[in-house]
């Protein structure tokens, strides 16, 4: 068998249910499984390896420690060494218009490695479960949002803000009106609020929410009853979905957002000199280094 831990150092691969179910696990729980350029180049290495094998019917993404993702990480000692030119640097840096600066660096880099391979993993030639707990926040949404699937704790929070924090218009690959409706995704992205499993499950953006304690076991149990299904089945009913989904304008919805958070990064780097192209607090936005408080959505308060 082989040692799938020699492949990695972000994240965990496993095969489980005799083989049917792949799991992929972030695995850096001291960051919340920020999302630095390494874990998202080993997350598709991952993906791809699950893809390959044809035993593997479902594949469940999950993250170890406190949360599944707390975005796109954005001063880790680890992102830090993967940006600065040296022996630590990441060499997806040096290609894909890492090398060229400016708008241009930025534009090229994100398509790459934060849109396009999001819009890959959606894809997928296996169906995907997305096992979610504590802070699901902003660039979070993006990975469980490519997945068909999403099973919650009853624990989770799911929030995107990069409005409020760093001045943007959402995150890379935009889901939000399609997973939270039009006026909804509005309401989150301009107050920075967030919904509870319970709300995301009402709107039909979670399948199932379980116990904190019961919910890896729960995910597998899920992920083997749907494993029972024969693959061309399985993927004939997920292409038969994505394609009703693109038809309707996804797709080219996802390209005309992408162009838009572009050009809202543009906008802040002519405003604040700030090659990473995001608002300040001098701006009038929230301090995302103190981490404040993220604010339940509820009906009733303003």
């Amino acid at each position: 068998m082989q040692d799938f831990d020699t492949l990695f150092t972000y994240l965990r691969y496993e095969l489980v249910e005799q083989g049917r179910v792949a799991v992929i696990t972030l695995d850096r729980p001291k960051q919340r499984n920020a999302q630095n350029r390494g874990i998202l180049v080993e997350l598709g290495s991952a993906f791809e390896l699950a893809e390959a094998d044809d035993t593997v019917r479902v594949v469940i993404l999950r993250g170890a420690g406190p949360s599944f993702s707390a975005g796109h990480d954005l001063g880790s000692s680890d992102d830090v060494r993967e940006r600065a030119p040296g022996p630590g640097q990441h060499p997806t840096y040096q290609c894909n218009g890492g090398t060229l600066g400016g708008v241009e660096s930025r534009h090229r880099q994100e398509w790459h490695y934060f849109f396009e391979n999001t819009r890959r993993w959606r894809n997928l030639r296996k169906i995907t479960i997305a096992e979610v707990h504590g802070m699901v926040l902003s660039a979070g949404l993006m990975l469980a949002w490519c997945c068909d699937l999403i099973v919650a704790a009853e624990d989770t929070v799911f929030a995107d803000v990069v409005g409020t924090r760093l001045g943007m218009c959402g995150v890379e690959f935009f889901g939000h009106p399609w997973e939270f409706g039009p006026r909804k995704a509005k309401e989150l992205l301009l107050t920075g609020d967030a919904l509870g499993a319970d709300d995301a499950h009402a709107i039909g953006m979670v399948s199932k929410v379980f116990g904190n304690d019961e919910l890896s076991d729960r995910a597998v149990e899920f992920a083997g009853r749907i494993a029972k299904l024969p693959t061309a089945t399985a993927l004939f009913i997920k292409e038969s979905v994505n394609q009703s989904v693109d038809a309707m304008g996804f797709s080219s919805a996802l390209d005309a957002c992408f162009s838009i958070h572009q050009l809202n990064h543009a906008y802040w780097a002519e405003i604040t000199g700030n090659p990473l192209g995001i608002g300040t607090v001098e701006d009038g936005l929230e301090d995302w280094q103190i981490a404040p408080e993220i604010l339940p959505a509820t009906k009733n308060r303003p």
